[in-house]
């Protein structure tokens, strides 16, 4: 079972970059989840699933997983694109799109 080794990004409920900066380690799942069919909840048997290790650094994540035998893909992040844009770009005369209301 191969491990994936990335930093999560941030979810759509936040603003800042809290909880983003740590490396995590999850394990790729070997199968796909079923439904259970008395209840129908979502289950797998794949118990490595549930495990998430955090770290620090990328490279403490890859050296563990070599420290054990654990066979990775490094999945690199995605820097987000910020457009510096001012609120007074909306007000001025040699605007692009006329502000029609």
């Amino acid at each position: 079972m191969t491990a994936r080794i990335f930093r999560p990004a941030k979810t759509a409920t936040q603003s800042g970059l809290g909880n983003t900066r740590a490396w995590r380690l999850e394990y790729v799942p070997e199968s796909p989840r079923g439904v259970e069919p008395l209840m129908g909840w979502t289950s797998s048997s794949d118990m490595k699933s549930q495990i998430k290790l955090s770290f620090e650094t990328r490279e403490e994540a890859v050296a563990y997983a070599e420290r054990n035998g654990i066979p990775y893909r490094v999945e690199e992040p995605q820097e987000a694109r910020r457009r510096v844009v001012s609120y007074s770009d909306n007000f001025k005369t040699s605007r692009v799109a006329p502000w029609t209301h």
